[in-house]
């Protein structure tokens, strides 16, 4: 499985602007993926000013992830402002060529940002199927509830995916939650985060990483604004899923 990770910087809530710059960057994609991940709340920037960005799900940012996944041939995966009968969500979509989509809502809304204060939570995990292996998509501060992200019994997924706006001065929890997730879960993780400053004047240092089961880097991309391909081998995750059954022995729970 070939992932792209789109790290870049945003444009303070302009979507023509985003969008457009996303498109020339995917264009530029250095060999094809079979998956595309964008940052959190792409196309605007952490942004709470909801009742002016917040869209509909037929307008301008679903209708371009529909184009760019049909051009790609990939799953782009990202989350935008979602305006949905008067309530709006940080939604994450993950579209497929044939235009067909599924959906996932932010469930932990970052409170010390008032996201709670405008946003809906979400209430369901979601987890996708796409070229043989079982992806489940979360958003930035969900990475702080490892409950919500738990491998259940038989191990139902096999990339843990975070989409993110995390600001440099907390990074290096942003780096060593990743390789918790990745090491408690048995899974790949690929977490994609932008780069730049909002306007909040609050600056992110990108640090977007993709990690082996065994929490091992993969693959860095820095400070910098970057793209990178990279690919994941399924056959040693099962290998050592099987050599190393830990999670036989987890606690059983269900989630209220």
């Amino acid at each position: 499985m070939k992932i792209a990770l789109i790290q870049t910087d945003l444009v303070w809530e302009d979507i023509t602007a985003n969008l457009a710059i996303l498109e020339e960057k995917i264009a530029a994609l250095p060999e094809p993926a079979d998956v595309i991940v964008l940052p959190e709340m792409f196309s605007t920037g952490f942004s709470m000013n909801a009742p002016r960005l917040a869209e509909a799900m037929n307008l301008a940012t679903t209708r371009w992830l529909k184009m760019i996944a049909a051009q790609t041939q990939a799953l782009v995966i990202g989350s935008f402002q979602v305006n949905e009968g008067g309530n709006f969500h940080n939604r994450l979509l993950c579209v497929r060529p044939e235009g067909t989509y599924e959906s996932y809502d932010k469930r932990h809304l970052f409170r010390y940002g008032a996201e709670h204060e405008t946003f809906t939570p979400g209430s369901e995990r979601l987890v996708v199927t796409w070229k043989g292996w079982r992806i489940c998509p979360l958003i930035c501060y969900d990475l702080r509830f490892p409950v919500w992200s738990r491998q259940g019994a038989g191990n139902p997924y096999d990339l843990l995916l975070y989409v993110a706006n995390w600001p440099a001065i907390r990074a290096y929890a942003w780096d060593m939650l990743l390789r918790a997730r990745a090491i408690e879960n048995l899974s790949y993780v690929v977490g994609v985060n932008r780069t730049g400053s909002d306007g909040n004047d609050i600056v992110y240092s990108g640090g977007s990483l993709a990690l082996d089961f065994l929490g091992e880097i993969i693959t860095n991309l820095g400070e910098a604004e970057s793209v990178k391909v990279v690919q994941l081998a399924k056959e040693p995750l099962e290998k050592y899923r099987s050599s190393f059954p830990a999670l036989l022995d987890a606690d059983l729970f269900s989630i209220l």
